[in-house]
C-alpha cells in the first residue's frame, strides 16, 4: 500500500501485480526483480537465499542491503505477530486497499479469510 501511494506522489507507476508473480519484471522497482527473489528465497527456499542475498548486493550495495534486511525482518515479524494474534486490518487500511488486494488474490489467503 505504501508503495503504491509513493508512487501516486512522485508519479511512478509501479506494477503491484508483479509482487504475485504476474505483471511485469520487477514492478518498475529499481532492482526490483533482485528484491522479490530476496524476500522470496527468505521464505520459500532458504538454499537459495545466499545467491539472491550476494545478487542483491551487488545491484544495490551493502548500505542498501542492509535497509533491504532490516525491511524484510520487520515485515517478517509484524506479520507473523499480526497473523498470531489474530489482528484485523484496520477499516481505512481494507477501504483504501480493496482493489489492489482483490487484484493480487490476498483476499483469499486463510489469513484475510479468517481461516486461520
Amino acid at each position: 500500500m505504501l508503495l503504491r501511494e509513493s508512487g501516486r506522489h512522485t508519479g511512478d507507476d509501479y506494477d503491484l501485480t508483479a509482487m504475485a508473480g504476474a505483471g511485469a519484471a520487477g514492478g518498475g522497482v529499481a532492482a526490483g526483480e533482485a528484491l522479490a527473489r530476496y524476500a522470496e528465497t527468505f521464505c520459500e527456499d532458504r538454499d537459495g537465499f545466499a545467491a539472491a542475498r550476494e545478487r542483491l548486493l551487488a545491484e544495490i550495495g551493502a548500505e542498501a542491503l542492509v535497509d533491504a534486511a532490516g525491511v524484510l525482518a520487520i515485515f517478517t515479524a509484524v506479520v507473523r505477530v499480526a497473523d498470531a494474534t489474530g489482528i484485523p486490518l484496520e477499516e481505512e487500511k481494507a477501504r483504501i486497499s480493496a482493489d489492489f488486494r482483490g487484484a493480487l488474490g490476498i483476499d483469499g489467503y486463510p489469513a484475510a479469510a479468517g481461516k486461520v
